[in-house]
């Protein structure tokens, strides 16, 4: 995997401060947890039910869990949880209902982690960029406005994008402030 620091990120695709100020990051923000995970379950039942898709209890109860952990989860901590709702012990469970929330922009899956993490861009499509701690996995998704800049680069190359996904990898707030104090 490609690997780029925030700063030569930020210069290789010309990420002046105006542009960074369009990054918005919820993840790492103190928010009221409790309405984060209401207002999430709520709109995922809504796209489910508008677009005629399946939101199972085992595909709601895995949502749940990745929306209530607030970090990135591996499959079989995933399927922990789920079997101790008495949602079943095999992996297929967690992996089904895992796969359904990826495909249908739910849920991403960090691949560096190899891990799952809840969506919170609120669209079906959109370009999510991931601010991964190093020290904790905790797991910020940042809507990142314009793409930086990658689109026009792409297609200045003759190539098309289909997704676009930036895992970038650092330290987050909480445990910056534990290794100052």
């Amino acid at each position: 995997m490609f690997r780029l620091t925030w700063s030569a990120f930020c210069l290789r695709y010309n990420i002046t401060h105006a542009k960074k100020a369009q990054i918005v990051d919820q993840g790492f923000l103190t928010h009221d947890h409790s309405h984060c995970v209401a207002t999430a379950l709520a709109v995922a039942e809504k796209r489910c039910s508008e677009n005629g898709l399946r939101f199972t209890p085992v595909r709601r109860a895995a949502l749940e869990i990745l929306l209530t952990k607030h970090r990135a989860m591996g499959a079989y901590e995933v399927l922990e949880e789920l079997s101790s709702r008495g949602h079943g012990t095999q992996p297929p469970v967690a992996y089904r209902a895992l796969d359904f929330l990826v495909l249908h922009g739910l849920a991403h899956k960090i691949q560096r982690l190899n891990a799952f993490v809840a969506c919170t861009g609120g669209a079906a499509d959109h370009s999510p960029a991931f601010m991964i701690c190093r020290k904790c996995d905790r797991v910020s998704e940042a809507h990142v406005a314009g793409s930086l800049g990658l689109k026009e680069t792409a297609e200045a190359a003759g190539f098309a994008i289909e997704h676009i996904v930036i895992e970038a990898e650092g330290i987050c707030p909480r445990c910056r402030s534990l290794a100052s104090a």
